[in-house]
């Protein structure tokens, strides 16, 4: 095991809305992605979202209040079963911590297939 560099692991897809492993904690995934535009409305019936912005300015569209505004270094959960949908003008970079297998839609008949760099 050594150490990651998460900008250079950033270089090696480009991509948008596909999550890529780059390690794993106890039974987590830490994951990268790169995302622009907006993503589908969906929830988490078992396990809560965790979103880092690295690069650029994310915003998490809720159903139930207002939408969240994350800058680089700024990090929001979405609690479980909260109907959310992620929407960024220019490209952001995320740092996201799911429980290993989370379907990234909350459905894994419509999810991206995971991929580990």
């Amino acid at each position: 095991m050594g150490k990651i560099n998460l900008a250079e692991k950033l270089t090696q897809f480009s991509e948008y809305w596909s999550p890529r492993t780059v390690a794993q904690l106890n039974h987590y995934d830490i994951m990268v992605v790169k995302v622009k535009d907006e993503f589908v409305w969906h929830k988490h019936d078992d396990t809560d979202d965790f979103f880092l912005v690295l690069k650029g300015k994310l915003t998490i569209q809720l159903r139930d209040r207002d939408d969240v505004h994350l800058e680089a270094g700024e990090l929001f959960v979405v609690p479980r079963g909260v109907e959310h949908c992620p929407r960024a003008e220019e490209e952001v970079h995320l740092l996201l911590i799911e429980p290993r297998g989370t379907p990234n839609t909350g459905d894994v008949r419509t999810a991206v297939p995971r991929q580990i760099l």
